[in-house]
This record gives C-alpha cells, structure tokens and sequence, in this order.
C-alpha cells in the first residue's frame, strides 16, 4: 500500500480486499479443497492482517 495515498482510498481497498476474500471463502468447495488452497488463503489473510495493522499504525485507528 502506497503511504501517499489517501486515507479514505486505503480503507476502501482494505475493505475491498476483505471483501474478495470472503467471496474466496464462500466459493470453497469442501470436497475439491486441497492443502496448498487453505495455505495460500492463509497467506493471503496474513498479508491483510498486516496490511490493516500499517494502516491502524499510520492513522491512529
């Protein structure tokens, strides 16, 4: 995430993220579901972990 931009267009991607990940976890099939899926959403909600905890660090929030 860009420090230069705003804090208003950082939070709507942050919530934009959230929200693809989600969506991600919906469409699991539980069936067709394969370790290395599970470790690469882990990965991903990881990286918005630290995404969100910069943001909170850099606002204040």
């Amino acid at each position: 995430m860009n420090r230069q931009e705003p804090k208003e267009q950082k939070l709507s991607l942050l919530h934009e993220r959230m929200e693809q990940l989600s969506r991600m976890l919906d469409e699991l099939d539980p069936e067709k579901t394969e370790v290395e899926d599970i470790d690469r959403l882990l990965g991903m909600l990881d990286d918005l972990e630290n995404q969100c905890q910069a943001y909170r660090e850099q606002h204040g929030n």
